[in-house]
């Protein structure tokens, strides 16, 4: 089961443990851990000024590359230093990102310009680098980023970030040099779906937070957020033609909090900004079970014309749409509406998992008649794996869920589907469902799927993982994020960092580049620009961090 645990409210909220495990994080989100954060010098950051500082090797960065060639001057960012771009709108922008990246612990001006001399250039032009790829030539005299596409010269900036030192992530300034390694990087990603997925249902997170999120996922050139806007515990997106759903049936979350939802503004605030880090949101209406706070706030809904309670526990599995009712699909034809016009990603994701308490007959009916809904509004359905138990819309993505030990006839369902022409998107709750916890004594997660420690999180390979399923049909991965005991911030960061990169890893990277022993090490360089963005993280034992 995906989320299979017990009814015990587990809110970080609602126990004075909780609460102390809470301050522990926020500790951990500054990068003071209990098991001690590597000193400023031991991690890399910042030395005496006019220290020599060695570049970063070109390689070494996360996602791998897809080629590195090395050699050459190294590149040294300077006051004179000029961020010149092409006259378009789309990589002025980008060169706006990149000047607001550097310029408060350069402390240099940085101008972006359309003319003139540049020690760094974002150029858009012709070449094979597909739809998100990009080159960066570095040498004495500057870096150049080339891309066909404007997601290109971004993913190329995550790659610039990452080659220069650390410090260069703080908001003030810093003693250097700037060194950018020498050589070329040509790169462009092995999947096109790379995702990550946020559950603002349990606990429900505000814009801000979910702001810092995108910012983190861009660093590792995620490009899809995955929102679980509703589910037993809680709506969380304003819908007109049902104004309850969200102010009775978002009112709460688990362990009894004030829950909260997104306005119509807000939501497109986040698409904006994910937008502007070239995310594309997927949102999620998880249907025909987990509806509870849907069947909570119109009675009409449930099969006996009576709601249900408000639900601040973590069951699943109880709660079912009425598949008769023609109001079902009434309701599920302007949610999906309103949800598709504020919209301009491709997907609407309708769930479909652990429906329990619906039969199988009624599970087909309700899928036959709701994924026709998704096409009228000109998206492209995205549903649990479980989809394929009914018959998947042409062109729809599955999401696979299952684990290891997970049975052979629910994984050649999904095979045959793939055989048959359903996309598929590897989310294994035993591999990167970012809520497990790490080991026994993980403060915070849960464990149903097992134990998901750092390596097990990255060596595994999605082309090949599902029995049966042609390569061909995996368009990506995603790891999602479930909120049953997260409400902070902080612990968003402790659980999704040191894993979520190497979930990026998998989507980005040939499969060529895929090893543990090379990838740990790349890994734990990255733990001092996480303490200068001030991202908590889990210190595994797996990995040979600065100062151990």
């Amino acid at each position: 089961m995906r989320r299979h645990h017990s009814t015990t409210p587990r809110g970080p909220r609602t126990t004075r443990t909780s609460r102390a495990l809470g301050a522990l994080l926020l500790v951990a989100a500054s990068g003071v851990l209990a098991a001690g954060a590597a000193p400023a010098a031991q991690a890399g950051q910042n030395g005496p000024a006019g220290r020599a500082r060695a570049a970063t090797p070109l390689d070494q960065v996360i996602p791998a590359p897809a080629s590195v060639r090395a050699g050459g001057a190294p590149y040294r960012i300077t006051p004179a230093t000029r961020i010149r771009v092409d006259g378009t709108r789309e990589a002025r922008r980008v060169g706006d990102y990149l000047s607001g990246i550097l310029r408060p612990s350069t402390g240099y001006r940085l101008p972006v310009t359309t003319h003139g001399p540049a020690g760094i250039r974002l150029r858009l032009a012709d070449g094979p680098f597909g739809a998100e790829g990009y080159r960066l030539d570095s040498g004495a005299r500057g870096v150049t980023i080339t891309a066909r596409e404007p997601a290109g010269l971004f993913h190329g900036v995550q790659t610039l970030r990452q080659l220069l030192p650390p410090a260069v992530e703080k908001r003030s300034v810093q003693p250097g040099p700037w060194p950018v390694a020498g050589g070329t990087v040509q790169d462009s990603p092995r999947y096109a779906y790379r995702g990550a997925m946020l559950d603002v249902s349990r606990h429900f997170f505000t814009v801000a937070q979910v702001k810092r999120y995108i910012d983190e996922l861009a660093l590792y050139k995620v490009n899809k957020l995955h929102l679980h806007l509703s589910d037993d515990q809680g709506w969380r997106i304003a819908v007109d033609s049902w104004p309850r759903l969200a102010a009775y049936g978002g009112s709460t979350q688990v362990g009894g909090g004030p829950g909260g939802h997104y306005t119509k503004a807000d939501y497109k605030e986040i698409v904006r900004y994910a937008a502007s880090r070239y995310l594309e949101v997927v949102p999620e209406i998880d249907m025909p079970g987990h509806t509870n706070a849907a069947l909570a706030s119109y009675a009409e809904l449930n099969c006996d014309g009576k709601a249900p309670p408000l639900y601040t526990g973590t069951q699943v599995g109880f709660s079912s749409l009425c598949v008769p009712k023609e109001i079902t699909y009434d309701f599920a034809d302007d949610v999906l509406r309103e949800l598709a016009a504020l919209t301009p990603g491709r997907y609407l994701h309708i769930g479909g998992d652990e429906a329990h308490s619906t039969s199988h007959d009624d599970y087909v009916k309700f899928m036959d008649r709701v994924q026709p809904i998704v096409a009228k509004y000109a998206k492209t359905v995205v549903g649990w794996h479980q989809l394929t138990g009914a018959t998947p819309a042409k062109g729809a993505l599955a999401q696979y869920w299952g684990l290891d030990s997970t049975g052979a006839a629910e994984k050649a369902q999904v095979a045959r589907a793939a055989q048959n022409g359903t996309w598929l998107v590897l989310s294994p709750a035993d591999r990167v469902y970012l809520d497990m916890k790490y080991t026994k004594d993980t403060p915070l997660g849960l464990a149903w799927a097992g134990y998901v420690e750092v390596r097990r999180s990255y060596d595994w390979d999605p082309g090949s993982y599902l029995p049966g399923a042609p390569a061909s049909a995996v368009r990506g991965v995603e790891a999602p994020l479930w909120s049953e005991t997260l409400s902070t911030s902080a612990h968003i960061d402790y659980m999704a960092f040191p894993r979520l990169p190497g979930a990026a890893e998998l989507g980005w990277s040939p499969a060529a580049t895929h090893d543990w022993d090379a990838y740990k090490v790349r890994l734990a360089a990255q733990a001092p620009r996480w303490d200068a963005l001030g991202i908590g993280y889990y210190r595994s034992p797996q990995v040979p961090w600065p100062g151990n």
